[in-house]
């Protein structure tokens, strides 16, 4: 096997060179059942770059995948950078006009879309600008190709020879703001990960089996359920569906996970389901968090029930995947634990000083695993990445233990009579009443135009909660000046497909 900086060659192709061509990679859950071993796996990905080949995709050029978590996601992504070609996973949940946008933006020559979506895009691909071809995976319409046909008489390729500072794939973030960047990684991205926190937080083996609620075009779960598992040879449980507290406890009984990636809401609402069930026997070992900072409750709740903790973290698509995190017998719930190994964080205020222990600033993180920009976007590019540093955009507060906790997002963060209110912390302390599943602050104007905190809250089922009694609840625990002024029942919060929170929908309703 050639020296190559091809993500692929490290992830895959070594496996056959090392004796796992016939360990399981892939399988995929809730009856479908079907399954990939690395051997399956390699030669799947070599027929898909030779399939793009014949179809006239060029090195560099881009094909869009609206994939469910199915076995063909990882069949297109790895063959597709096998080739030289720039894969970019796309939301499942997003509206028509959104991906009209994105397949606009990115300039894809080529969709492959799950025949599930298809309904969704179908009127965009009559007269699209750019795209060349349309694979439709499982049933397509007359009109359309198969992944089948897509497939049939492909001649198998070899790894392209690239280097690894090369663009590999690209992932469009919406985050908390609604508007799609899209972020370009390079191939050495993915090694940088799985050396990081793959190796030295989650200490992923080739025995494990894991299992990621958080889908795979989320950074997060690109990390979880390919990167990491693919760096040592373990196997990964695909879920094409929506990750519901039932759901996802079906899973864990019937496939029996070692590691299971979830998202803090997931989480919660886990918890408050298994108040009525009795706890599957499962093997975790470990569990893990991000997205959204874990609130306290929530992970002391879980690991009484199952006797794992769950190692919450922060990362961002622009770093791909995790770079600060608690880890196994160290854990502070309430904290975003230490920088991962192979990554510093600095705290800067309003004028880019650093801030001393105890204060509050924006935390900016530096390592390999830096995305390469944003694509059409030069002004954001310039102001998220500064050389080595890019700026992640959450305010953090650094006790004098060295760990990092979480006060929200730059654009959530309000002062009331002059003092820095983190909504975060307002939100754990509601969700600790035991009639609060969710909450989320953000900074209403009363009668006066000064800024106060107003509280969203979501009730657990058949739950009753007087809001004097909340605000009373809050004042004791963080302090008299951070209650909640307002606040407001609501069936639910308006978050990200990731989980996120979108709060400055919430602000527009305060």
């Amino acid at each position: 096997m050639s020296v190559t900086g091809n993500a692929a060659s490290y992830f895959l192709d070594r496996h056959l060179a090392e004796g796992r061509a016939g360990k399981s990679a892939f399988r995929e859950a809730a009856g479908k059942k079907r399954s990939l071993t690395y051997g399956e796996l390699a030669d799947q990905t070599a027929r898909v770059a030779g399939a793009l080949r014949r179809l006239g995709i060029q090195r560099e050029e881009r094909v869009a995948m609206l994939v469910l978590d199915q076995i063909e996601f990882p069949a297109i992504f790895w063959g597709a950078l096998k080739a030289g070609v720039v894969p970019v996973p796309l939301n499942t949940l997003l509206a028509t006009q959104v991906y009209d946008v994105i397949l606009k933006d990115s300039r894809a020559a080529c969709l492959f879309v799950s025949s599930e979506l298809l309904s969704v895009v179908e009127p965009l691909l009559e007269d699209h600008p750019t795209l060349r071809a349309v694979v439709v995976i499982g049933e397509a319409p007359e009109n359309l190709q198969s992944f089948e046909d897509f497939m049939q008489g492909a001649e198998p390729a070899k790894t392209l020879d690239v280097s690894a500072d090369e663009m590999a794939f690209w992932l469009y973030s919406s985050g908390s703001t609604g508007q799609p960047k899209g972020v370009r990684h390079v191939h050495g991205s993915l090694k940088a990960t799985s050396d990081t926190y793959g190796a030295q937080v989650l200490r992923i083996c080739e025995d494990d089996t894991i299992y990621s609620a958080a889908k795979l075009f989320f950074a997060y779960g690109l990390g979880n359920a390919m990167t990491f598992p693919m760096s040592v040879g373990a196997t990964t449980v695909l879920f094409h569906g929506r990750p519901t507290p039932e759901a996802t406890l079906d899973i864990l009984s019937a496939e029996q996970p070692t590691i299971f990636c979830g998202v803090p809401t997931l989480y919660a609402a886990t918890v408050a389901h298994l108040d009525q069930l009795e706890i599957p026997k499962v093997p975790l070992r470990t569990c893990i968090s991000a997205g959204e900072a874990l609130p306290e409750e929530i992970g002391k709740s879980w690991r009484k029930i199952w006797g794992v903790d769950i190692l919450d973290g922060v990362g961002s698509t622009e770093m791909l995947h995790i770079f600060l995190s608690n880890r196994a017998g160290d854990v502070v719930y309430g904290t975003s634990g230490t920088p991962v190994p192979g990554y510093d964080v600095r705290l800067v205020d309003e004028a880019g000083a650093d801030v001393p222990n105890g204060g509050i600033g924006e935390l900016l993180v530096r390592g390999a695993s830096a995305a390469d920009g944003y694509w059409n976007k030069r002004d954001k590019s310039r102001a998220t990445f500064e050389g080595e540093w890019t700026r992640t955009g959450d305010k953090y507060e650094r006790a004098e233990d060295g760990r990092f906790i979480y006060c929200g997002r730059t654009d959530d963060m309000f002062k009331v009579s002059g003092i820095w209110v983190s909504p975060f912390e307002v939100e754990q302390s509601l969700v600790a009443h035991p009639s609060v599943l969710e909450a989320a602050v953000v900074a209403a104007r009363d009668a006066d135009g000064l800024e106060k905190p107003k509280a969203f809250i979501v009730l657990k089922e058949a739950a009753k909660a007087a809001p004097d009694d909340l605000r009373s609840f809050v004042k004791d625990q963080i302090g008299k000046w951070k209650y909640p002024r307002w606040i407001e029942v609501v069936p639910d919060l308006p978050k990200t497909a990731t989980g996120k929170i979108q709060r400055f929908k919430l602000r527009e309703d305060a």
